[in-house]
């Protein structure tokens, strides 16, 4: 019985065909293409890098089925239904959105991890007028 789980397994992904464009010395020309452009053709440099770049989308559909399977259908809709409406808070556009709601729906609030640290509002490099933000959001600037 899998109760629709995603796999534990890892499987990465690799492009079957390498477009690199070579430059002098057979490199990529980082001015050109960007310093990531040749790490996007090459692939992934190690099987869990996928494992962790879905890993949250991987958790919350974990944590969906389960609470399906324990509590019922009307559960995971109801969640789904506040997560959804937690996108829909509007803000002006300068001021930074905290997400307090969003993470305490999903149980974030009780965790501490690298963006909790790395992500502080006074280490952030936004920083606008508060006129100017507001006229570039709405087409006008």
């Amino acid at each position: 019985m899998s109760f629709g789980l995603p796999s534990l397994i890892p499987k990465p992904v690799v492009n079957g065909q390498f477009n690199i464009h070579d430059d002098n010395y057979g490199i990529p020309n980082p001015m050109i293409s960007g310093l990531s452009a040749s790490r996007q053709h090459i692939g992934y440099a190690h099987p869990l890098e996928i494992s962790e770049k879905n890993y949250e989308k991987n958790r919350t559909h974990i944590n969906m089925v389960l609470l399906r399977n324990s509590q019922g259908l009307h559960a995971p809709m109801r969640l789904a239904m506040e997560l959804k409406a937690t996108e829909k808070i509007g803000r002006l556009p300068f001021l930074p959105s905290s997400n307090m709601m969003k993470d305490v729906l999903l149980g974030k609030d009780e965790e501490i991890g690298f963006e909790d640290i790395l992500n502080i509002s006074e280490f952030r490099e936004q920083m606008g007028q508060p006129h100017a933000v507001i006229e570039k959001s709405l087409g006008i600037l």
